[in-house]
């Protein structure tokens, strides 16, 4: 395994984030797909046999069981200090909005509910989840910089935002003094690119850490086209809503990841991170079985060459934006929707 410096931060981090929105009791939130406690332990505990010290999760996977199986693993299997831990935070619900609870307090009580979820007395890195459209920017930063200098969290991130909105934060949080953003978690992979219009260009000129999610396209760019399938592919209509607009265009490069593969003698997944790994600091890749992990923390040691990264890249053609983001700039009528959203999670 690789480590590097998490953006603006002292955090040493592995080149592979392990994310944990697989992990949790599938009876008790949005994913059916999830697994187990004792399945989530074999994978932690794998990851830490092949370096990875970095582990990504949030309260709102699965109602916080994620929190919970991951805490009490890395309790089990690591030293405190040498793993990095980063969860993430929603935005206030309509009831606390209803009862006057502020941003600031509503940052305390989500990480205390996660520190609580994951037995731990701080978070290395907590993540700002989805923008809130219905609390000011300054009670968030300002919420965020007191969970700071409490101890609770020693650097902050943001997910699922664009450049503009990250750049807008940072410089109100100069202004004040208050804790800046390290790192940006946006949708980026090799079938994803619209991140490299403004956020990557903006993160490298500020030295902020990318640690993109859904770095393998939900599993799309670890197989050939038509080729097998898994219960989160059948299941997950929101990786079905990101990806399937354009799966056809998709395809020419899915099978180009495929044609290196075997020029290689490495997997598909092995190839697309080796390229993701070229242009981020640590992609967040989810795992549900070993042979997930093991995969990624291999791509780590192979080089792509100039000519392989081009080939890869060369069929790549706009995409409209999706997901979170697609949310994140519609009309005020619909970013209501985007709040509820979390609103939901947060209950369920």
């Amino acid at each position: 395994m690789q480590y590097t410096k998490l953006g603006n931060s002292d955090l040493n981090v592995s080149r592979i984030c392990m994310g944990c929105m697989g992990f949790g009791d599938s009876g008790r939130g949005q994913h059916s797909w999830t697994i187990d406690e004792e399945h989530t332990r074999e994978i932690i505990r794998r990851g830490l046999d092949l370096g990875v010290n970095f582990y990504d999760t949030a309260i709102a996977y699965q109602s916080g069981t994620s929190e919970q199986y991951v805490g009490r693993a890395l309790r089990d299997f690591a030293k405190r200090e040498d793993v990095v831990v980063a969860t993430k935070f929603l935005p206030r619900t309509a009831e606390e909005i209803e009862s006057g609870v502020t941003g600031q307090q509503h940052i305390e009580r989500m990480i205390d509910t996660s520190l609580k979820n994951l037995g731990m007395d701080h978070v290395d890195l907590y993540i700002y989840h989805m923008w809130d459209w219905k609390t000011p920017l300054y009670d968030i930063l300002d919420g965020l910089n007191r969970i700071v200098k409490a101890g609770k969290a020693r650097y902050i991130g943001i997910s699922n935002c664009f450049a503009w909105q990250i750049a807008k934060a940072n410089a109100l949080a100069e202004r004040e003094g208050f804790a800046k953003f390290v790192s940006i978690q946006g949708h980026y992979n090799l079938i994803f690119r619209e991140e490299e219009r403004e956020m990557v260009p903006y993160c490298e000129e500020e030295n902020i850490a990318l640690t993109p999610y859904s770095a393998l396209a939900s599993g799309r760019l670890s197989r050939r086209p038509g080729e097998g399938t898994t219960k989160r592919a059948e299941e997950d209509s929101y990786a079905k809503f990101k990806y399937d607009a354009t799966a056809e265009q998709d395809n020419v490069i899915i099978s180009r990841v495929a044609d290196l593969a075997e020029k290689h003698g490495v997997t598909m997944t092995e190839i697309s991170l080796a390229w993701l790994l070229t242009k981020v600091t640590s992609p967040v890749v989810g795992a549900t079985k070993l042979h997930h992990i093991e995969g990624a923390a291999k791509a780590v040691d192979l080089k792509l060459t100039d000519e392989e990264i081009r080939y890869l890249e060369e069929p790549y053609v706009p995409h409209p934006l999706s997901g979170v983001m697609a949310q994140n700039r519609r009309s005020d009528a619909e970013k209501k929707h985007v709040w509820s959203v979390g609103d939901q999670l947060i209950k369920h």
